[in-house]
């Protein structure tokens, strides 16, 4: 690493609630030399509020290349920049990972500031299972590209944890209820704001609401993994076992592996069959 490099401060900021900062964050913010920002208006705001004065540069999608360039070169000078996105942590479904990308290649310190994530705040208010969650962001707007992507992610068993613009969330909702089934799911709305709101209902129940209402605010969508145990019937699991049977009773099959060896393959084979059901049926094998 270059001694006369700066740093590059990936600083988290409210997503709502201006009281949601840490004081690190605000330290941080009042230090650096430069302010990379996703969104240069939402940003004088909170520095308004807390009398920050750091010099602000503006950092989003349609930034040039040239932009990128620049702040490169600032930060192997001995620049210290902040990098802030429009609300919440850094990177997180905003352009500001190709700046983080550059500095990583070229040997720049990065450091971490922590703080507001709707993702996380969502989950962790939603009711839905925590122990694995999958993070998706944002849907392509087109429903082609949507429904592809959604059939790519049913058989995640994991919580799935999408960003929605209000004026597509009906859209999103009917086509999620299509592909993924009538899911348990969670419409987290204008998180740490004054109209906070968690919809906990099926997605069946959540697209009936959209048509008694207009979805307004930030939201994040939390759908339930996919549910192994009930994806196939009492009848199809019983097929399921029988055909494990079949493989484990062929000698050329199972001459090669070891027990650990034949539950990884056929786990790969019967996703929806219980891992402990694959190992017991291994063990037991004449």
């Amino acid at each position: 690493m270059n001694d006369v490099a700066g740093e590059l401060f990936l600083i988290a900021t409210p997503i709502g609630n201006l009281a949601d900062i840490t004081l690190r964050a605000l330290e941080t913010l009042r230090q650096v030399d430069l302010v990379a920002a996703e969104d240069t208006r939402t940003a004088k705001k909170l520095f308004n509020h807390y009398q920050i004065t750091a010099p602000l540069i503006s950092l989003h999608d349609n930034s040039s290349a040239r932009r990128l360039d620049e702040l490169l070169v600032k930060l192997q000078v001995g620049v210290k920049i902040g990098m802030i996105s429009e609300a919440g942590t850094p990177g997180i479904s905003d352009p500001g990972y190709r700046l983080i990308q550059l500095a990583a290649q070229a040997g720049i310190r990065i450091t971490p500031i922590p703080g507001a994530c709707a993702a996380i705040s969502a989950l962790s208010a939603g009711a839905l299972p925590l122990d694995a969650f999958y993070f998706v962001g944002f849907l392509p707007s087109r429903s082609g590209p949507r429904q592809r992507r959604l059939e790519g992610l049913k058989e995640i068993t994991a919580t799935l944890i999408f960003y929605e613009s209000p004026r597509r969330l009906d859209a999103t909702l009917e086509i999620m209820e299509k592909v993924l089934g009538d899911r348990s799911a969670c419409i987290a709305r204008e998180l740490t704001k004054v109209y906070e709101e968690f919809l906990r209902f099926p997605l069946s129940q959540l697209r009936a609401l959209g048509a008694e209402r207009t979805w307004r605010g930030e939201i994040t969508l939390l759908v339930s993994g996919c549910d192994r145990d009930r994806a196939l019937t009492p009848a199809a699991l019983a097929n399921a076992e029988s055909q494990i049977r079949e493989r484990l009773a062929d000698p050329d099959f199972v001459k090669d592996y070891s027990n650990r060896d034949l539950v990884e393959i056929l786990q790969s084979e019967f996703p929806h069959c219980k891992r402990r059901q694959i190992y017991d049926l291994v063990l037991t094998r004449k």
